[in-house]
């Protein structure tokens, strides 16, 4: 386990453990967990079911593509936590997922297609490659598993084949969400973009049942005779 950080393991569980359940509860399951989960513009902007943006992310109904994200989730996420700790890199992991999400609903409604649905982990994928080139550009990768290259140079080759199929033949994968986990990325990382903060709920929740215990011992004490100093 000492090869899994506690982020990456986590992942791995829950995207390996949806795919498992959906794969063993067959297809009347995957559809129902497709219409409810997967990204589409249709029902996500006209349905309002915006939780999509998030939970696409979590979706693999295919052996191959459940396989290739979580092993580049591995090798691009396994420094990078071991770099930031845990609660930056999962922030910056949804960041590109969720970047990823909106990038493919706006390219679908440009184009009108409303009803095509996106799943995988893939956007977030390529923000964690782009992430890696970005803080180990010298370390040297195996492009297509095959020629070993630098991560900055090998992670060029791969956004540019995702540019030009971008603009070929369809091929039922969404160069889209990839690019833009991998623009996100590299815009955060880079430019120092700002992105929306995720909110503290532990801190919060601390403070309230600090003022709710304060208020309480203020009771008590004029309860009791205790003067105006309590704060």
């Amino acid at each position: 386990m000492a090869y899994f950080p506690r982020g990456v393991r986590w992942l791995l569980f829950i995207n390996t453990g949806i795919f498992l359940i959906c794969y063993l509860g067959g297809m009347g399951l995957q559809r129902h967990v497709s219409l409810l989960f997967a990204l589409s513009p249709e029902t996500a902007v006209r349905n309002f079911m915006v939780w999509q943006v998030f939970t696409y992310m979590f979706v693999h109904f295919g052996v191959l593509h459940l396989l290739f994200n979580m092993l580049a989730l591995w090798m691009f996420g396994m420094p990078i936590e071991q770099a930031w700790g845990t609660r930056r890199f999962l922030k910056f992991y949804f960041q590109c997922g969720l970047a990823a999400g909106v990038c493919v609903i706006l390219a679908n409604i440009l184009v009108g297609e409303w009803l095509v649905a996106t799943l995988g982990a893939s956007g977030a994928v390529f923000g964690l490659m782009v992430a890696f080139a970005v803080l180990f550009p010298d370390a040297v990768m195996l492009v297509f598993f095959l020629f070993p290259m630098k991560a900055k140079y090998a992670v060029m080759i791969y956004v540019a084949v995702e540019i030009i199929v971008t603009f070929g033949p369809n091929t039922g994968v969404s160069t889209v969400a990839h690019l833009g986990g991998a623009a996100f990325a590299y815009v955060y990382l880079k430019h120092r973009f700002p992105v929306i903060r995720t909110p503290d709920i532990r801190g919060r929740y601390r403070q309230w049942k600090l003022q709710r215990a304060k208020k309480k011992f203020q009771v008590y004490m004029r309860k009791h005779g205790g003067g105006p100093w309590v704060n």
